[in-house]
Parts: structure tokens; C-alpha cells; sequence
């Protein structure tokens, strides 16, 4: 039967005690100062376009300005830095465990994440994990413009699809799989596993999991 399980996981607020893209965005802009008003200035214009296509605030406001003209090799050195000399110190210990207690058991682990692809790679690595889904476009070359158009978005509902597609690839049993999250926004791919599995929860989040019988665990530093 462990063949056929895959333990989806949520990175920010659920294996990590912190924000790996907004970690990532600080340092940017501290060892490159310029950037600050450029992206911010691209954020914004990022955030009026989408909301005047309709999408919705939360998805609006997670657009990538804050990281136009930097370019996909800078990110992924600072990303590989940044992932080992000061994220690696906010995963919970009991994060960690959870992680082995699945190894042991032979199920495959895979991080599903909002965050940026280099960053998310990079905690991947730092996590030991079999597959990581983050945001990007299948070819990362050049200077970012702030868009996401082309990419994988794996945010929200983004998330189904890849989980979906690699339980497919990968002959998992989704009824058997268990599923990861820290907040309202994961409970879309987290209801599509068999365990569920709410991390640090809202107060939302809590009740959504409480009454569904869902497992609850509180992984802080």
C-alpha cells in the first residue's frame, strides 16, 4: 500500500515558520536597494491589472512585480543561500519528524507551493523532498517582467490540478494520500487526499477541520 501514498505538503506557515518568498524579497532589496521603488511600483501596477480582469484581492495582490527586472539566475543563487543559512533554522522540529514518520512508512513526499519556483526548489532540497511544484514558467531564462502570465500557479484551486496530475503520474491512490495545509487557501487540494491534515490553523480553518474530522497538529518553532 505505501507505494500508492504521496503526503502533498504546503510550505509557508506549514513546514516553515516563516514566509520564504517574503524572505526572499527582503534580501533582495537589501543588497539591492535600487529595486525597492521599481518594484514596488510594478506590484502595484500588477495589482490594479488583475483586479480590473476580475480576479479576486488575494490573487491579485500575490502577483510577482515585487520581482520585475531581477533575473531568474539571481533569484535562484539567492534562493539557494537563503533556503540554507536562514530558513533551514525556521522549520519546526516537529515538522521535521512528521517528514520521517512518512519516509519510514515509504510514502513519497512532495511540496506544493505558491512560492516561487527557484525558493521553492531550494527548500525542497533543504527538506529532502521526492517532487516540488512551485510558481513559474517550464523555461526560466532572462529578466522577470512581474507577469505570471505562462506560468504553473499552484495557489488555491491551482493547487488540484498538479496534485491530481501527480498522483496520475505516479500510480497514488489520492483516498490513501494525506494532504498539508496552513490555511483556507490549501483546503482545495486538501480535501481531494484521504488525511487531510490542518497545520496551524485560523480560527476559519479550524472549524472547517473540526467538523470534517480532520487531523489538527500545531507545528511552531
Amino acid at each position: 500500500m505505501s507505494g500508492q501514498v504521496a503526503a502533498y505538503f504546503d510550505l509557508d506557515g506549514t513546514l516553515l515558520d516563516s514566509s520564504s518568498e517574503k524572505t526572499l524579497t527582503l534580501e533582495l532589496a537589501k543588497r539591492r536597494p535600487w529595486r525597492i521603488p521599481i518594484g514596488g511600483v510594478m506590484w502595484t501596477l500588477g495589482l490594479v491589472g488583475n483586479l480590473l480582469r476580475g480576479r479576486s484581492f488575494y490573487d491579485a495582490a500575490r502577483n510577482r512585480g515585487h520581482f520585475a527586472l531581477a533575473s531568474w539566475v539571481v533569484l535562484e543563487n539567492y534562493s539557494t543561500r537563503i533556503a540554507n543559512n536562514t530558513l533551514q533554522q525556521k522549520i519546526p522540529s516537529a515538522a521535521i519528524e512528521c517528514l520521517k514518520w512518512h519516509r519510514n512508512q515509504g510514502h513519497r513526499l512532495v511540496l506544493v507551493t505558491a512560492t516561487i519556483a527557484p525558493m521553492a526548489e531550494a527548500m525542497a532540497e533543504v527538506l529532502n523532498m521526492d517532487a516540488v511544484y512551485g510558481c513559474g514558467p517550464s523555461v526560466r531564462q532572462g529578466i522577470l517582467s512581474g507577469s505570471e502570465i505562462g506560468w504553473s500557479v499552484p495557489r488555491r484551486r491551482g493547487k488540484v490540478p498538479v496534485v491530481e496530475q501527480d498522483a496520475k503520474e505516479n500510480n497514488h491512490d489520492l483516498s490513501q494520500c494525506y494532504g498539508y495545509g496552513n490555511t483556507m487557501a490549501d483546503t482545495w487540494f486538501m480535501m481531494k487526499t484521504g488525511n487531510p491534515i490542518a497545520v496551524n490553523p485560523g480560527n476559519t480553518m479550524e472549524k472547517l477541520a473540526k467538523k470534517n474530522n480532520w487531523e489538527i497538529k500545531h507545528w511552531k518553532l
